[in-house]
């Protein structure tokens, strides 16, 4: 029979339980997919009084602008 003091089959336990949870983990984020971005420009809003661009796909006619608080509205293009 092998002989296993005590303390090396846990730490032998622990590096393999680590290493398992790691091929895991990089197995799983391998095979998820990046999001997509869409860049419409119905999303992209300029503030009137800071020119800050920013981009708000929650609102379709007046965004509050994040960088100095203004509300704006959305211009018709001519």
């Amino acid at each position: 029979m092998i002989e296993v003091e005590f303390s090396l089959a846990v730490a032998a336990y622990l590096v393999l339980a680590i290493v398992s949870i790691l091929a895991l983990w990089m197995l799983s984020e391998r095979r998820k997919r990046p999001g997509l971005f869409l860049s419409e420009e119905a999303f992209f809003w300029q503030c009137n009084i800071c020119t800050h661009v920013y981009v708000d796909s929650k609102h379709s006619a007046i965004s509050k602008c994040p960088r100095c608080g203004s509300y704006n509205k959305k211009e018709e293009a001519v």
